[in-house]
């Protein structure tokens, strides 16, 4: 049997019904794209390396369980599971996103607390805690654009490719949510000011 010829679904078939060499050549056949997906978000290879190992036994245990469901569709599936394990591993790592004004300026760093005091880091804390909520209420588009350029830190180029959009919705999709997150700040009264 010439596994070369075969389309990602038949592989994915023969896979289901045993055949562990169709997931080997899905594997070979898709690698370097998924994990430079993977990569690009990251930046470090050893742990773009484990993420793309993650991915792929998310991906095994989905088709043993019998939940895989997208038709003809396995490498935007596959990419989608690895950015998604992507942006779980930046939650758990809970680094704060890096939200700029117009200028460029982080608006943390803009605020000028250079030496703070406990009520201070405490009140810096709270802005941290609220504004990472109110970035969970941004419509998922928006949110997504939004974690990928700040947690990912990726050009506008590479998250247009990583979502299949242009570079102009990426940068609009981003527009939106800095907008909302700032109409959420009046409408919760949250300050960025001492």
């Amino acid at each position: 049997m010439n596994f070369q010829l075969k389309t990602d679904q038949e592989l994915v078939h023969l896979y289901i019904k045993g055949n562990e060499i169709a997931l080997s050549n899905l594997i070979t056949r898709h690698k370097s794209r998924i994990y430079t997906s993977i990569y690009l978000l990251v930046k470090d290879e050893f742990l773009a390396e484990d993420i793309f190992q993650d991915t792929f036994i998310k991906v095994i245990k989905t088709l043993k369980a019998g939940r895989y469901n997208e038709e003809g569709k396995f490498l935007p599936w596959v990419l989608r599971i690895g950015h998604n394990l992507v942006i779980d591993h930046f939650r758990k790592e809970k680094r704060s996103p890096v939200i700029t004004n117009g200028d460029g300026f982080d608006i943390f760093d803009v605020l000028g607390i250079h030496d703070e005091s406990i009520e201070e880091k405490m009140v810096k804390q709270q802005t941290y805690d609220d504004l990472k909520a109110l970035i969970h209420l941004l419509p998922s588009e928006q949110k997504e654009v939004l974690i990928m350029r700040h947690y990912g830190d990726l050009s506008f180029k590479e998250i247009a490719d990583l979502t299949d959009v242009s570079i102009n919705t990426a940068l609009g999709r981003m527009r939106y949510a800095l907008n909302n997150l700032r109409k959420m700040m009046v409408s919760k009264e949250l300050t960025l000011k001492n």
